[in-house]
């Protein structure tokens, strides 16, 4: 169903004010000048064991201008919705680039800041995909559901605790540049979760599992019968848990694994996403998640992992998290190889990233999460390509004679380049001649980030494709917080080092 942008938001004065700021940016002598004005709805509930246990609803409404000029870049943001505020805020932006260039040319540097070309994009409207906006339905409804859920839980034998969370956004943006592009867009996500806890009467221990539903960029639909089996999931967890509480520990040694995509997106996100975003693996980024083993004098050239091995970053997936029409430099939605055949032969790129290292455009990596924080380059939906006529994830399982199959994401460790990482799961079932048998416990998988990805043997079918993600990926000083989504089919690898976590804890 496409949906209109709000009429709310629609209603406020943003060309106005847009052509304030840049009439002003350009009187003032900018090269370039952008103007931005987001209004970010976010709404969370929480329940525990049934019951309410908080809730926050909070809009952050503003707007910002940015510029190049002088060769530097100058930034400010603002409230106050009038057309003599937005050109002080543009002034101040000008001030900004002004004192940045001075400060640059005393350093000794003469890396002035240009920017990537790209068309221009006028009076552009651009709505993400959902049926029904979460906003729009009562939150009595939304607490009703996770209660019912919750209950369900708690309903079944052994389950001692039931959590249970809603979060959703809205997040509308209005961008327009000095080159003539001007776009409105809205896009709603929702990241619906419940973890049952379990604890054992005899021996006094406790364990915890939660849905592998992924957050998505979806509506209200998503939790009432669109996209995601809830009955199936809520009902198999609760024997899930007790088994696991049973379980033995894995013992210590190389297995084959069988990953599912509700594992495999994290190592994904990890260990190629971050990997790949171009300021960190030429040194400009390193917060949060460091920089990055895959340099830029790799490109091409790096054997990333094995031949069947195909990742793409992608602005345009259906439901994504990082999905837009339109990045926030006003460049459009791309998808792109970043490995192909096993080889790094791309990067995730902003505007002036690419022209410093040569790209002819950005493929529509900028993003701000707040009118009050500058875009920086940030992560696509980064995705595993499936095998157009591949196994499903009971075939990979079959081809396994010793091994597991892990299913969830749990905890992750991981260095500042992206290369040696270990990886734990909500679940891992034992592999024996081709069939599962049983769960085990105190499990992590440990590798190189191309050794492991070398060791990939087959990768599933669509019909095994899932695409996961997380709402709080952190990047940059300020930090701001970014939802991605990665998308892989279950795959196999052979040879992977396992660890037992409680052998390793007490070294």
């Amino acid at each position: 169903m496409q949906h209109e942008v709000d009429q709310s938001f629609l209603a406020l004065p943003f060309r106005a004010l847009a052509d304030a700021a840049l009439a002003r940016a350009r009187a003032l002598g900018a090269e370039h000048a952008d103007f931005r004005l987001e209004r970010v709805r976010s709404a969370a509930w929480r329940l525990r064991d049934a019951k309410p246990a908080g809730s926050s609803d909070t809009t952050d409404m503003g707007y910002a201008v940015r510029v190049v000029h002088g060769g530097a870049w100058g930034f400010a943001a603002g409230v106050d919705l009038t057309m003599d505020a937005a050109a002080r805020v543009a002034g101040q932006a000008v001030a900004m680039a002004r004192l940045s260039a001075k400060v640059i040319k005393a350093a000794g540097s003469n890396e002035g800041v240009e920017l990537a070309a790209e068309p221009v994009h006028a009076d552009r409207t651009w709505v993400s995909s959902y049926e029904v906006n979460p906003f729009a339905v009562p939150d009595a409804d939304k607490t009703g559901l996770l209660a019912e859920w919750s209950g369900r839980l708690l309903a079944a034998d052994g389950i001692a605790h039931a959590d249970a969370s809603l979060l959703t956004v809205q997040e509308n943006k209005f961008y327009a540049d000095t080159a003539g592009t001007s776009t409105t867009q809205q896009r709603v996500r929702l990241h619906p979760q419940l973890t049952a806890v379990a604890v054992d009467p005899e021996s006094g221990e406790f364990d915890s599992m939660r849905t592998i539903a992924p957050p998505a960029g979806r509506g209200w639909e998503y939790l009432t019968g669109t996209g995601w089996d809830w009955d199936t999931e809520l009902a198999e967890l609760p024997s899930l848990l007790a088994e696991k509480l049973r379980a033995p520990s894995v013992e210590a040694g190389s297995y084959d694994l069988v990953v599912d995509p509700s594992n495999l997106w994290l190592t994904i996100h990890e260990s190629i996403g971050h990997a790949t975003e171009l300021d960190r693996a030429l040194g400009y980024e390193a917060a949060y998640a460091g920089t990055s083993f895959a340099t830029f004098d790799q490109l091409g050239k790096l054997e990333y992992g094995s031949g069947i091995m195909n990742v793409t970053g992608d602005r345009t997936a259906e439901h994504g998290l990082a999905t837009v029409g339109y990045d926030d430099e006003g460049v459009a939605a791309q998808s792109w190889d970043l490995i192909r055949d096993g080889t790094l032969v791309g990067y995730q790129l902003d505007r002036r990233i690419a022209k410093l290292t040569g790209f002819e455009r950005s493929n529509g990596c900028a993003y701000a999460d707040s009118p009050s924080h500058v875009p920086v380059q940030r992560m696509a939906n980064v995705s595993l390509r499936p095998a157009p006529q591949g196994p499903s994830t009971e075939e990979l399982i079959g081809e396994v004679e010793h091994g597991l199959y892990l299913v969830g994401d749990r905890s992750w460790s991981i260095d500042m380049q992206r290369d040696n990482f270990q990886f734990t799961a909500q679940r891992a079932f034992a592999i024996e001649g081709g069939r599962l048998a049983g769960q085990v416990r105190d499990f992590a998988y440990q590798a190189s980030t191309t050794d492991f990805w070398g060791s990939m043997s087959a990768v599933g079918g669509p019909q095994t494709y899932v695409l996961g993600g997380a709402f709080n990926c952190g990047k940059a000083q300020p930090g701001q917080v970014a939802a991605v989504s990665h998308g892989c089919p279950s795959a196999l690898f052979r040879d992977v080092n396992i660890l037992n976590t409680t052998q390793e804890a007490g070294r």
